[in-house]
């Protein structure tokens, strides 16, 4: 019983920012990786970042140098700071979360259910 709530998507025009954050609620014993990925229709739902416990990164190509991932582990939040937007970052923005539940003895994925952020040329 863990659920993904992410929140901070909307609409911005080419260069501004966003920061999305996403908390992770419920019977949680533990967290390992968490990321967010992004999905357009018609394509494959792709990684644009992720984040260890220990806080170790890794971007996708497209992302480096204008995305930031983050997380708090007190909160079980984790964060992803978009500056320098541009339009082909348009896209619904999802959360997952690598987690050990108090109900399950193995890790499990959870995601959350999205938001969708638009960038105007």
């Amino acid at each position: 019983q863990v659920r993904l709530v992410e929140s901070g998507g909307g609409l911005v025009q080419a260069g501004g920012s966003l920061k999305l954050s996403c908390a992770a609620f419920g019977n949680i014993r533990s967290i390992d990786d968490m990321g967010w990925y992004r999905q357009v229709p018609g394509k494959q739902r792709e990684l644009v970042a992720r984040i260890t416990r220990g806080s170790t990164t890794n971007y996708d190509n497209s992302v480096k140098g204008r995305f930031t991932i983050s997380r708090d582990n007190v909160k079980n939040t984790v964060y992803l700071q978009m500056n320098s937007l541009k339009p082909e970052d348009t896209a619904v923005y999802t959360c997952n979360a690598v987690a050990l539940s108090t109900q399950w003895g193995t890790r499990r994925d959870y995601w959350g259910q999205g938001t969708q952020v638009i960038v105007s040329s």
